[in-house]
């Protein structure tokens, strides 16, 4: 393949001196998405990426390999998605797709088992730029509050309709990104989470200052009554909910993405809704805590307080602080605790109800568990009473109840090869059985296997990997008969947990002849709160060091060679990626960097990155600022390029940004493309670094027709430069069907 020369980009002489140290920055012009240099820039790259694909740059014409992957793709999301139910007396509100359905849509199914849609994206917006971020409905289920955002910027928009007639009672209401809705009884009003007027903030932090509001339905929101949140860090996210009877009010607050908590309580039978006395339940602590009033009238509180892989303590909510917990769930030295759900005997009289089962939601290694204790000691019931089986190991996605108590619980379980479905547990039989499925149907699939594989990083640690492959190309100890191209997947940060899941992507994969891997890197959640620091600050590195152990254990068990490696992820997972291709160029041969953060120094300037210096260092901070520059994979690219062709022979790199992203700025990508497309001594031809972007999508949810664009040509590259054959997807599934 004849690409041509990289276009050129100007490396200017643009140095900072930082605590006395000259960091230089010559890509600083890429910054601005809007000058003419950027923009002839980029024009000029999407004029490469096209070059790539069809080879004379016609951006028109779809490559077979493309469309192949496309095809198979759309047939395995197909399936389409339904949620957990959400109960209001018989009937329930649920999230459920179609197959073939560009979004999700919010749907009410009546006792008659008859649905109703109520929110659809496509119907707000036929482009299918709308998405829908986030419902809620009220406590007697006759109103829904629904948050909407265009273009990808993440920018909810709050309303509310009568779900009666469909009709609009309330709305629209802005700045309400990232906010809760926390109905009181009667629907007359609700808790939310706005920020505060542009006007009214310094300039450049819009997007942050947020408050607890008290808003009445159906007026101004700028006559809202501000409830609290004044005087806190700006950074702050806020967390609400109040008991279903109206008595008892919560508020979380943590700073940016700081794994801390701070949590009040408010009893609004003893101070109006408008002005609530708020108690602190427990603030500035170093631990993380989701606190709630059950049914039985005790004060829950799940919290990595004294425990990093978590707890449960229990209290009377009028004597809130922790010196009055008692643990009811105590820390298990190798699960993590990640939810509980109270059943009682549902007579409906909260007053009166009796609690009858305790049922937690553990990961162990980030395999599932749900285990059933006596709700007033937290003992383990005996025997099998005492766990709730599940349909193999994999994931449970949300524990729901009825809001009005009862003996039943509903969750959704996935693994590698099983979409999302929901199951209904009976606690008065033990039964599991299944209660909704997706819409549509799965495609046949070969057989595959999962195995989980355990392996030190540098300094000793054991990591973990789920590693998937076709049963036919495995021998008897399940080991590859010979090296595969693989996929290696990871994230290692803020406390993300990478658990089985059903995935379109690692099947199409993994059908076509490859191993698909998911690494469980420190910095994610998948080991408690403690997994996380020691991927977090200045131990960064060691989320690295797991990705490059990962990749060479995968050698030394013949899954793959580094020539059939390539490396994947997405925003913190890009920089992953990032740091990957800039330390070890020698363990792969291809890399998929996704909506990256990759300029540690400048990261907090831009989009939300201000909020992430819990997670990462502050620059501003001599001492973090050594860290960062340490792995900043843009940095250590341009140290590498003093000359043109003078670093190492970089894998190929595909960037894939979305203009619309106010999370991550595309600066990222553009910046360290630049820098490796002048550093790389690998060809073009051989190793090209791209770039593709984006335009009307942002950070997070999207179409379903831009998720089969953006993964069918990120799978594409990734085949081309592993040297799996195109020709195979989709070809064993229907061999093996037709026989």
């Amino acid at each position: 393949m004849t690409l041509g020369p990289y276009p050129p980009a100007e490396r200017s002489d643009v140095v900072d001196d930082l605590h006395g140290r000259l960091v230089p920055d010559p890509y600083r012009w890429l910054e601005d998405a809007d000058a003419d240099d950027t923009r002839a820039w980029s024009a000029a790259q999407d004029a490469l990426l096209a070059r790539y694909w069809t080879g004379d740059g016609d951006a028109d014409r779809t490559p077979a390999d493309v469309a192949r992957w496309r095809a198979r793709l759309a047939e395995l999301m197909a399936t389409g998605s339904t949620g957990t139910p959400v109960w209001r007396g018989e009937s329930h509100f649920r999230s459920w797709r179609a197959g073939d359905a560009e979004h999700a849509v919010v749907q009410l199914v009546g006792p008659d088992g008859r649905a109703r849609t109520l929110v659809d994206p496509v119907a707000l917006d036929p482009a299918g730029t709308t998405t829908l971020d986030a419902w809620q409905p009220s406590i007697e289920g006759d109103l829904l509050a629904y948050q909407v955002s265009s273009g990808g910027t993440e920018e909810s928009v709050l309303h509310v309709l009568d779900v009666a007639t469909g009709e609009l009672v309330d709305g629209p209401i802005d700045r309400a990104r990232y906010s809760p809705v926390a109905w009181l009884p009667g629907g007359e009003a609700f808790f939310y989470v706005r920020r505060l007027e542009p006007a009214l903030v310094p300039a450049g932090e819009e997007q942050y200052h947020r408050r607890v509001w008290l808003h009445r339905v159906g007026t101004d929101p700028a006559t809202d009554v501000e409830v609290f949140g004044a005087g806190l860090d700006r950074t702050t996210y806020f967390g609400v909910s109040v008991t279903r009877d109206g008595r008892w009010l919560l508020v979380s607050a943590s700073a940016g993405t700081a794994p801390r908590t701070d949590v009040w309580i408010a009893d609004l039978d003893a101070s109006a809704p408008p002005t609530p006395d708020l108690r602190p339940v427990v603030v500035g602590r170093d631990a993380e805590t989701s606190a709630w009033v059950g049914r039985d009238g005790r004060l829950y509180l799940h919290t990595d307080l004294d425990a990093p892989r978590g707890r449960l303590a229990v209290t009377d909510p009028s004597r809130p602080g922790p010196e009055h917990w008692r643990t009811l769930l105590a820390e298990d030295p190798e699960a993590v605790l990640q939810g509980v759900v109270l059943l009682d005997d549902g007579d409906g009289d909260e007053a009166a109800c009796r609690p009858t089962e305790l049922v937690a939601l553990w990961t162990r290694h980030s395999v599932s568990e749900l285990t059933v204790h006596d709700p007033l000691d937290g003992a383990a019931l005996p025997g099998p009473r005492g766990r709730v089986p599940l349909p193999g190991l994999g994931t449970v996605a949300g524990l729901r109840r009825r809001p009005t108590g009862g003996r039943e619980l509903w969750f959704g379980w996935t693994d590698t090869t099983t979409p999302t479905a929901i199951h209904r547990w009976d606690a008065r039989t033990g039964e599991v059985t299944g209660w909704a499925s997706p819409p549509g149907t799965l495609p046949h699939l070969p057989e595959v296997r999962a195995r989980q594989v355990t392996f030190p990083s540098a300094d000793g640690t054991p990591v973990r990997m789920l590693v998937v492959a076709r049963a036919d190309l495995l021998d008897d100890a399940g080991l590859p008969r010979g090296p595969l191209p693989t996929i290696l997947y990871g994230y290692g940060g803020f406390q993300i947990s990478l658990d089985p899941a059903y995935s379109a992507t690692a099947l199409a994969w993994v059908e076509a002849g490859g191993a698909y891997v998911v690494a469980n890197l420190r910095g994610g959640g998948e080991e408690g709160e403690q997994w996380h620091r020691t991927g977090m600050r200045a131990h960064k590195q060691n989320v690295f060091d797991d990705a490059h152990a990962a990749a060479e254990r995968l050698v030394a068990d013949g899954w793959t060679t580094p020539d059939r490696l390539a490396v994947w992820g997405g925003s913190n997972g890009g920089l992953l990626v990032g740091a990957f291709v800039t330390q070890r160029p020698d363990l792969a041969a291809a890399a998929v960097c996704s909506a990256p953060l990759l300029d540690m120094v400048r990261y907090q300037h831009f989009g939300l990155g201000v909020t992430w210096t819990e997670e990462y260092g502050d620059a501003a901070v001599p001492q973090e600022l050594d860290w960062l520059l340490g792995y900043s994979p843009y940095h250590r690219a341009v140290a590498a390029g003093e000359r043109a062709g003078a670093g190492p022979a970089y894998p190929a790199v595909l960037f894939t940004v979305f203009e619309g992203d106010t999370r991550v700025d595309p600066l990222h990508a553009r910046k360290t493309c630049a820098a490796l497309q002048h550093a790389t001594s690998a060809s073009p031809a051989g190793a090209p670094v791209l770039l593709r972007r984006e335009t009307g999508v942002g950070h997070g949810g999207r179409s379903l027709s831009r998720t089969l664009g953006l993964t069918s040509e990120q799978l594409a590259f990734v085949a081309r430069q592993t040297g799996l054959d195109a020709a195979r997807v989709g070809a064993v599934a229907a061999t093996a069907g037709a026989n």
